[in-house]
């Protein structure tokens, strides 16, 4: 079994060497996605920015077949846990019956000067 690297034209394209994600079999690992829209401009604000990285993630999920019911692991990295409430109140609107395994954590900065950035991991429902 091989893996295949996704990319859509709906999130933002990779800044470096790396894939938007790699698909494994029935898994699927994404990047750490910034808030960036896919014309290439940072979403200012945490509550926008948390919204256009789920919107970005959604949408390279697609492209290879899964959806965000099928995330059973996400890590949030933001550079201001006072931020953390407004953050997981629109987190909250991708995840409503369905609650992956989350880690978020705080770091000191992160490209573009983003306030967030999250990666997922996702395995497909049979």
């Amino acid at each position: 079994m091989s893996h295949t690297a996704i990319t859509t034209t709906k999130a933002p394209a990779a800044i470096g060497p790396y894939s938007q994600a790699i698909a494994f079999g029935d898994t699927i690992y994404t990047s750490g996605m910034l808030p960036i829209d896919a014309e290439g401009n940072l979403k200012e604000g945490i509550v926008d920015q948390t919204h256009q990285i789920l919107k970005n993630l959604r949408a390279v999920l697609a492209k290879a077949g899964f959806s965000l019911e099928d995330v059973v692991k996400t890590s949030v990295f933001m550079t201001d846990l006072e931020q953390f409430q407004q953050m997981n109140e629109a987190y909250s609107q991708y995840f409503i019956d369905h609650h992956p395994a989350r880690t978020t954590v705080e770091v000191s900065r992160l490209p573009r000067d983003a306030g967030i950035e999250i990666e997922l991991f996702a395995v497909k429902r049979i």
